[in-house]
Formats: C-alpha cells, sequence, structure tokens
C-alpha cells in the first residue's frame, strides 16, 4: 500500500514510518525537517514541505492509497498546526479521491472528554492542555464532516517505555485498572491496522494500556 505520512519526524510518526516500512508498505514520509528522517529505503520516499501549504500537501497526497496524520506540537503552541494542516489533508484526499485517512488525537478530545479523570478535567487541561485540546477539537470536526474512510484514534498520555505489549482500544467507560499511558510504538502499531481494518470505520476509538 501507498501511505503518505504526516508529522513524519514526530513523537508517533517516527514509528509510523518505520513500522509501516517493516510491513512491507510504500511510505511517503512529509516532514519540514527531512534530516529528522534518519533512515534511506528503497521504499521511502521523503518529502520536505509545510502542511500549511496546501499545494505541497494536494502534491503529497496524489496516486496515494491512504493517508495518515500525526501532527504534533508542544503544549503551549497556539499555532493551532493540527487543525490547519489536517483542513488540508482533508481537502487534497476528497480532491485526489482517496479515502482512507487514519488521523492521531487524543483522549479527551471531543465525546471522550467524559473519560478524563477528574484532575485531568479540573487541573491538567485547564493549566497545561488547552490550547491541545482546542486544536485536537477543531481537527477532528474536520475529519468528522469528511467524506474520507477516516478513523481517529484516541490514546492517552505517551509513556516513556518501549511499547509492544497488550493495549486496550474501543472502550467506553473508564476502568481503574486503565494506566492512562501508550507508548509511541504501540499507538503507531494501533494505527497502521486501521489501514486495512474497518471495525473504526468512521469511529474515534480511545486507546490505553
Amino acid at each position: 500500500m501507498k501511505v503518505t505520512i504526516f508529522g513524519a519526524t514526530g513523537t508517533i510518526g517516527r514509528f509510523l514510518v518505520d513500522q509501516a516500512l517493516m510491513q512491507g508498505h510504500e511510505v511517503t514520509a512529509f516532514t519540514r525537517s527531512p534530516d529528522g528522517i534518519g533512515q534511506s529505503a528503497d521504499a521511502l520516499h521523503v518529502f520536505n514541505g509545510d502542511v500549511r501549504d496546501p499545494v505541497a500537501v494536494a502534491n503529497a497526497i496524489e496516486g496515494q492509497d491512504a493517508v495518515i496524520c500525526a501532527l504534533g506540537m508542544p503544549l503551549l503552541n497556539k499555532e493551532g498546526l493540527r487543525a490547519t494542516g489536517t483542513r488540508n489533508i482533508v481537502t487534497a484526499m476528497e480532491t485526489a479521491g482517496v479515502k482512507r485517512f487514519v488521523c492521531l488525537s487524543g483522549l479527551g478530545a471531543g465525546d471522550s472528554w467524559s473519560l478524563l479523570p477528574w484532575h485531568y478535567k479540573y487541573l491538567i487541561v485547564p493549566l497545561m492542555m488547552r490550547r491541545l485540546f482546542k486544536d485536537h477539537n477543531a481537527q477532528e470536526e474536520y475529519v468528522r464532516k469528511s467524506s474520507l474512510d477516516w478513523i481517529i484514534a484516541r490514546p492517552s498520555n505517551f509513556a516513556k517505555e518501549e511499547g509492544s505489549r497488550p493495549y486496550e482500544h474501543g472502550f467506553s467507560k473508564l476502568d481503574p485498572a486503565f494506566k492512562l499511558k501508550m507508548a509511541p510504538p504501540d499507538i503507531a502499531d494501533f494505527m497502521l491496522r486501521q489501514l486495512t481494518d474497518d471495525v473504526y470505520l468512521r469511529q474515534s476509538p480511545a486507546l490505553s494500556y
């Protein structure tokens, strides 16, 4: 499968690129920092571009089978890059006729807000993550209003570990046993599975250990 990955040098994007290549996909890695890719392969095409540029986004999507968005920004960033970039990606995909779209969001966005523990809702999010959730909510709205075959992945907090362990997905209630953490390699694993799995088609599954 030919797949364009946006945010290819980010926390999740690096693992998406690595795992997609290992699975035999042909990868177009879209990034503003091509030196951050750090590898070469016959099936890897590095596209130097800015996701805020609709022409660059459209060129990177033309002729692809699927698109993965793993855009990220620092917590206090005000640019709204996820929303702006996702709007350009959705528009380009609809124009090019590329249907499958897997988009990274976060637990607490949209209707998963109710799954957050109280200290996240009333302390952590208002003090540290308000802009992040505003960006994710706008991003998800563009995806939901599209005509694409989309899946929005909502992982819990990124964990600093190697991953490759069982995780929960698609839950609608918060089990006290959940750790509310996910290692980037396992988030990438779930997102890549959605390229060919229709279980969560046009849904927004939550992810956690």
